[in-house]
């Protein structure tokens, strides 16, 4: 130990600070700092037995089964179901010798801490132009926050590249499920990890469910990691049902972009560059936004700041036309 405390990572959802920040706004707070569906998916009744038991192993495989479904791989055994994809994050390095790692930023910050945590060589990089002697690139697709996405040519592409060195690529999709087109999932290589978010898209980030993806070699390993019992007997039985309702997953993209739609109609005007993002969030450029936080909070409305750019806000979506109507109302009285 070296006396010196590791810099802490701003993360989305934290009421606490937000509370530190103004103790004098409004209750209750509209949280508008995560990336989550404000609209979650109907827990289904739970029987209590899935409280008082162990999960079964044929639970666990059915969960893993319909994320296989859900996100188009080609065999369940390459899908491990987790704790919530920080979980796989943080475990991820420990698969490796110590590496070179390259991540494709700025983005979510917890990947390259992860990586320098567990002793890895780590760059953050602007671009993929040039992957010279790198042994592992992770890149968030679509990127959080500014929504920026690569092609899956590109990635297959990338994947090549590494695979030539012994290399991995790793691909967070944890907002891809309303983005489709791009997952590398279907098409998926075998030097190749990728991450998907359960909570995100069906609003349920408190029963902390994730998947990854992956060859056999490493989902062996990972599940090794992990451990039995890793996921909650009822986090299991929704993520089940969850993941097999398909018209919810539909009606709930068609929904969540027409939020995204309206959320831009009213940030138009104080963005000094065009919005960015994906549809659970948007991202807000301006040299006024520190002012424009400050004004936000003090109505009760908690948005994400970044440490690397006070420029830059992340707005996620309104649940309610109440909060619409809040969010509104503070944006009127900032002009």
């Amino acid at each position: 130990m070296n006396g010196m405390s590791e810099a802490r990572i701003w993360h989305g959802g934290d009421l606490d600070e937000a509370r530190r920040l103004f103790p004098r706004a409004p209750e209750p707070w509209i949280d508008l700092s995560t990336g989550i569906n404000p609209i979650a998916y109907p827990v289904p009744p739970l029987p209590a037995s899935l409280f008082e038991r162990l999960p079964l192993p044929a639970e666990h495989r059915d969960l893993e089964a319909a994320a296989a479904e859900a996100y188009g791989a080609t065999d369940p055994a390459m899908v491990v179901a987790a704790p919530g994809t920080q979980v796989l994050i943080s475990l991820l390095p420990h698969l490796r010798p110590r590496s070179r790692v390259a991540v494709l930023g700025p983005t979510y910050a917890e990947h390259a801490h992860s990586w320098r945590k567990a002793g890895h060589d780590v760059a953050d990089v602007a671009t993929v132009d040039r992957l010279d002697g790198t042994d592992v690139l992770v890149v968030v697709n679509p990127n959080n926050p500014d929504g920026r996405l690569l092609k899956r040519e590109t990635l297959l592409r990338l994947a090549e590249d590494l695979r030539s060195r012994g290399g991995w690529l790793v691909v967070d999709e944890a907002f891809a499920d309303f983005e489709p087109g791009e997952s590398l999932v279907p098409v998926l290589p075998s030097n190749a990890v990728v991450l998907r978010s359960f909570g995100k898209t069906y609003g349920l980030a408190g029963l902390r469910t994730g998947f990854a993806l992956a060859p056999e070699p490493v989902a062996t390993r990972l599940r090794s990691a992990l451990g039995p019992w890793a996921v909650s007997g009822p986090a299991m039985e929704t993520g089940r049902k969850a993941l097999r309702d398909r018209e919810w997953l539909e009606a709930a993209r068609s929904a969540r972009a027409a939020d995204a739609s309206r959320l831009d109609d009213l940030l138009r005007s104080v963005a000094d560059a065009p919005l960015r993002g994906t549809i659970l969030y948007r991202l807000l450029e301006s040299p006024r936004a520190p002012e424009l936080f400050q004004v936000l909070g003090e109505h009760g409305i908690w948005v994400r700041r970044f440490q690397y750019s006070p420029r830059l806000l992340r707005f996620g979506l309104p649940g309610t036309e109440m909060e619409w109507q809040r969010l509104e109302t503070a944006l009127a009285r900032f002009f």
